[in-house]
């Protein structure tokens, strides 16, 4: 058996784990935009991953911006586009806390994370230096759907996943393990192996990290602190008619944000971020990807 340590490396087997609700997920995001925002075709995807969403949004005629810490992945995103679909895609390695395109300040409709990367952003200050920056790309009207699994601080057994994925004649068999939340820290150590056996084939993937923990009143008061409301929650269930309502103990949610108004007298001048380093599914049975990926 051939051990490797990095999952985000392997995008082809990456994505038979965490790639099967791709048209679900969009379908979703788009009824989101025409329930709760603009409707329109100006869309963002942060730690963008392999490109599955990217590819469908494309696809549908939509103009997309994806950016990913994670070259092997922006490499496979881009090998799944058509010459058509290229057109309407830009893809960028960045890091979340740092992504800054000029010319899209104020022109996104929609911007969406759906699989608990937030979650890699490992401070305060990089969670809200990422909140606020995509807030900035929004229009006054756009979204930022954001998905990811709030933490249990009384959880007192660690919790365990597996699924199955097939790669041509590869099997792939993914477990994740979450162990117990450090609430001080406000983290939770997350160990996943993916093993992959098939013709003169026998890898076992492990990657290991910690996530950032959140609780509902954490989140919200992150969410206040980088200017954005939350209009709507729903869960990982996807259902536009069964949002989640205030006081709901299921922890995997999807928080749809919009930008809070701002005076004109208020509004502050911003100015360009320096420039940093060029560069990352829970579900309610979720699959727990990316790193500041997906």
């Amino acid at each position: 058996m051939e051990k490797r340590t990095d999952w985000y490396e392997h995008p082809e087997y990456y994505e038979a784990i965490f790639g099967t609700d791709t048209v679900r997920e969009m379908d979703f995001l788009q009824a989101l935009s025409a329930r709760h925002g603009t409707g329109g075709s100006r869309w963002l995807e942060p730690a963008c991953g392999a490109g599955r969403l990217v590819e469908e949004a494309a696809r549908r005629g939509l103009k997309v911006t994806g950016y990913d810490i994670s070259e092997a992945m922006l490499e496979h995103a881009r090998k799944r586009l058509t010459p058509a679909e290229r057109r309407r895609v830009k893809l960028a390695p960045s890091r979340m806390e740092e992504f800054f395109v000029p010319e899209l300040e104020g022109q996104v409709d929609v911007a969406h994370n759906l699989v608990s990367t937030f979650r890699y952003l490992d401070s305060e200050a990089a969670a809200l230096a990422h909140l606020k920056g995509t807030r900035r790309l929004l229009k006054p009207d756009g979204l930022y759907v954001l998905g990811f699994h709030l933490t249990d601080y009384a959880r007192t057994t660690p919790e365990h996943e597996r699924w199955l994925g097939q790669v041509g004649k590869d099997k792939v068999v993914c477990n994740t393990h979450e162990g117990l939340p450090e609430r001080r820290a406000r983290r939770s150590p997350m160990r996943n192996r993916l093993r992959i056996t098939g013709p003169g084939k026998d890898w076992l993937i492990e990657t290991t990290w910690y996530f950032r923990t959140y609780d509902n009143a954490q989140a919200r008061k992150l969410f206040r602190a980088a200017g954005l409301n939350v209009v709507a929650e729903y869960n990982f269930d996807y259902d536009l008619e069964t949002p989640e309502k205030r006081g709901s103990r299921r922890l995997d949610r999807v928080f749809v944000l919009k930008p809070e108004p701002v005076s004109a007298d208020a509004q502050p001048r911003l100015e360009a971020p320096e420039a940093g380093p060029t560069p990352v599914k829970k579900r309610a049975s979720a699959k727990t990807p990316a790193r500041q990926r997906r």
